[in-house]
């Protein structure tokens, strides 16, 4: 990971979108453009998010916060729907997995943050 002046969450979920890009590349055809599109899709909406909530001003941080939790649940079904549908080995499951919780723990701990400001 190379070191940028933005938030460790946000470094964190690039480089998720950076490793979930090269596994979706490896998917068959039959899931790559639905499910793997959908989780690419899912990770960059969760990146615009984190930049949005990191610009906000006080408690304007909260909704793209809250949308980001919302969008990483969703992201943890389609993850193990990948590993379910035999396209996601089982130690890539794993990683994104925890990858997944880790960020979704560091956006908790923002919003709860945020709300006490």
């Amino acid at each position: 990971m190379k070191k940028t002046n933005s938030l460790p969450v946000i470094d964190r979920t690039f480089d998720l979108i950076k490793w979930y890009s090269a596994h979706v590349a490896k998917f068959p055809r039959s899931h790559r453009y639905s499910l793997g599109q959908r989780i690419e899709a899912k990770l960059y909406d969760i990146l615009e998010g984190l930049v949005e909530a990191e610009y906000a001003e006080g408690a304007a941080k909260t909704a793209p916060l809250t949308a980001v939790n919302f969008r990483l649940e969703i992201l943890r079904f389609l993850t193990r729907l990948s590993h379910e549908l035999a396209v996601l080995p089982g130690k890539s499951h794993e990683f994104a997995s925890r990858e997944i919780n880790e960020i979704g723990r560091m956006v908790g701990g923002w919003i709860k943050h945020a709300k006490t400001r």
